[in-house]
């Protein structure tokens, strides 16, 4: 019995279309040349074509194909795992193994269980667990959640930090580590995100600056210390600071507009654009461990610390030390 046929987008085959397939296999046409006839794409032709051909005598008829692919579009469809008591006992045994969906599928697919009954694609498995078409007791992701990571493609994300200016857009000679007076800065958190160190890294010199933070480091407190603990400094030295996105950084307009530095933002997941900052706040996770709080020190004990980083020769300035090649550079910016 053949379904109404509902009008529906270009990019689906109309029974016209399928005639003309069946008219084109008769003629002993390719269906390249079918496709480009009817005006639909070759890998659209060649999967009605398969399709068509699992029916009944093995050859293409334009009519039960039209029919079959209309009894396809039907919504709502019945959830595959709810009426398949075979296919939802195999995933659960495989679930119970610890398999991922995606191992599940590619199994099905390899094996000889991949009839059309047979078969679930990956969301069709994370869906019976979410609604509790499995077995709640033994069927289980590795991850153990049992609903939807909540989604945000295309979202745009409500706590964005405003207008920042991409590190592509970084001036050349930030790129080619030239002349000293651009950064690069990040956060050491101690134990439990409750205390902070700020860290800021010349690319140039190696030098290193630790910014105390006593009252916390939410953007008001990281805007107020970096703008305090760097007013001091030689305007030259101020030229642009890299940071990630961190949401400290979401005054960036303020700490702009009150240090003169340009604030460059790094892309998303992206530390190595960081790469001298990255490195040296390893160095300092010598004087500050991980999973210790960081709030007992003072910004006396930063400034030892600061002290002994950048007196420590380094390999990358031919055995200089921060300390001597800073030096260098502020007897160049005082004699021009």
């Amino acid at each position: 019995m053949l379904l109404p046929d509902k009008p529906v987008d270009d990019r689906y085959l109309t029974q016209d279309d399928r005639i003309a397939i069946a008219d084109g296999l008769l003629a002993g046409r390719t269906a390249a040349v079918i496709a480009e006839d009817i005006g639909k794409h070759r890998s659209t032709v060649y999967r009605e074509i398969s399709r068509g051909r699992s029916g009944p005598g093995g050859t293409y008829n334009p009519w039960w194909s039209h029919n079959q692919a209309l009894l396809r579009r039907r919504r709502p469809k019945p959830e595959k795992l709810l009426v398949n008591a075979e296919l939802r006992a195999f995933i659960n045994d495989k679930l119970q193994r610890r398999w991922s969906p995606q191992q599940i599928t590619r199994h099905l697919a390899r094996s000889g269980h991949a009839t059309p009954t047979m078969n679930a694609c990956p969301e069709t498995i994370y869906r019976a667990l979410y609604n509790g078409l499995l077995d709640k007791r033994t069927a289980r992701l590795r991850t153990r959640r049992t609903r939807r990571k909540k989604q945000r493609r295309g979202i745009p994300t409500k706590n964005a930090i405003p207008n920042m200016r991409p590190i592509h857009t970084r001036p050349r000679e930030a790129e080619d580590r030239g002349r000293a007076g651009h950064w690069e800065g990040d956060l050491i958190v101690g134990k439990g995100q409750r205390s902070a160190i700020g860290t800021l890294v010349d690319r140039a010199t190696r030098h290193t600056r630790l910014i105390h933070l006593p009252h916390g480091w939410k953007a008001p407190q990281i805007r107020d210390a970096l703008v305090a603990q760097t007013a001091g400094w030689p305007v030259a030295l101020r030229r642009t600071l890299t940071w990630d996105q961190g949401r400290e950084l979401y005054h960036h307009e303020e700490i702009e507009e009150l240090t003169g530095f340009r604030i460059y933002f790094c892309d998303p997941h992206s530390p190595w654009q960081r790469g001298t900052n990255e490195n040296t706040n390893g160095l300092l996770r010598e004087f500050f461990p991980k999973g210790t709080s960081l709030a007992h020190y003072t910004a006396r004990d930063l400034a030892q610390v600061e002290r002994q980083l950048n007196e420590r020769p380094r390999r990358v300035l031919a055995d200089q030390t921060p300390a001597e090649a800073m030096r260098r550079w502020s007897k160049e910016l005082t004699y021009h």
